[in-house]
């Protein structure tokens, strides 16, 4: 039997089309593979365009190796997808400047896309993550949603635009399914954060709180924050603490994804400029407008070494939220330079979770 040949490439204006998405990387394998798996799903979702990923820290392939494997397949005009829920420092700054010099060297076309961000169909893949939590505690002991706390948790960033996209997630789930009350905390950089956010939640007395981590992929992070709410939970047996899912390669998630490149090709791709600290006179935030746009994240380019301390994948259990650790135990933030975050010294913030 003859095999099919290939499809003919999509051929724009500026030549044959290909689509990049852009990771963070992540020590932890889990988060790694499930990045590749998701890559995998979009290149059967976009096909007949090629579709390559890369990460921009602790995986392989780089950005660069994804850009590459392009070029070589014959693509001259590339759509970047950063695969970030929201726009903060790395979608800002870091991306960009990998792909504004690679673009540069090679003299390609490369079209950068915007983030996820607040997007009806990731609020529906929100829901239904929580969803499926809760029915299956229901079976157990039901509880009414207006006795149930929804505490959403964010990644957490210096860049205050991107953790009030995470408050009004929270917001949207809240009212949209009925919950008592709502709460938003962060896993690292900002405040409050995970624990202390959990201990001032249990002061409402509602019977049950449910973690959702509003992230994409397992990880460091979503190990920090289950480890975090066991502790709190531990100090409060009287309370069920029930954890959720985070949202991973749900359909609607592959959904957003798809639209994101969509708008590259249309041209109608807008990031929200009016609440960015690069560009406007932002509350606290006045010192770093117009700050130049360069990567922080050179040296860890495609490390992969895994932590030492733990037997298969790093948990972050080692690390404070938010604190850098040096590079020479096991931190990445040697020579990894970002401006002073205002409330660094907040009773809620990273400060405090020093041990």
């Amino acid at each position: 039997m003859r095999s099919q040949a290939p499809a003919a490439p999509l051929v724009g204006s500026h030549g044959p089309i290909g689509v990049l998405v852009c990771g963070h990387g992540s020590r932890n394998r889990l988060a790694v593979e499930e990045f590749a798996h998701l890559a995998q799903a979009l290149r059967q979702r976009l096909d007949p365009l090629p579709v390559e990923h890369g990460y921009l820290e602790f995986a392989r392939p780089i950005l660069r190796d994804g850009l590459e494997a392009l070029r070589q397949r014959g693509v001259r005009h590339i759509l970047a997808i950063p695969a970030m829920l929201f726009a903060a420092g790395h979608a800002k700054n870091d991306i960009p400047s990998v792909l504004n010099t690679y673009a540069a060297e090679t003299g390609l076309r490369v079209d950068y896309g915007r983030e996820l961000g607040v997007d009806l169909k990731m609020i529906q893949a929100a829901g239904a993550r929580i969803r499926e939590a809760v029915e299956l505690a229901d079976r157990q002991e039901p509880v009414p949603l207006h006795d149930t706390l929804l505490v959403v948790v964010g990644r957490g960033s210096s860049d205050p635009d991107a953790n009030s996209n995470v408050a009004k997630v929270t917001r949207m789930l809240v009212e949209g399914m009925g919950f008592g009350w709502g709460e938003t905390v962060y896993s690292g950089v900002t405040f409050p954060l995970v624990e202390p956010g959990l201990r001032h939640a249990v002061r409402l007395g509602y019977r049950r709180i449910l973690v959702f981590p509003y992230f994409l992929f397992s990880g460091v992070l979503v190990s920090r924050i289950r480890q975090h709410t066991e502790l709190v939970a531990a100090d409060h047996p009287e309370l069920e603490f029930l954890p959720v899912g985070y949202l991973g390669d749900h359909p609607q998630v592959l959904d957003t994804f798809a639209e994101r490149v969509a708008e590259v090709v249309r041209g109608d791709t807008q990031m929200n400029c009016s609440l960015c600290k690069y560009r406007a006179q932002v509350l606290g935030f006045e010192t770093e407008v117009g700050a130049p746009q360069h990567s922080h994240h050179h040296h860890v380019e495609g490390l992969t070494e895994s932590c030492t301390l733990c037997e298969r994948e790093c948990t972050g259990a080692c690390q404070p939220d938010g604190i850098p650790i040096p590079l020479e135990a096991g931190g990445h933030h040697q020579h990894h330079h970002h401006p002073p975050y205002p409330q660094a010294d907040h009773p809620l913030g990273p400060r405090s979770m020093r041990r």
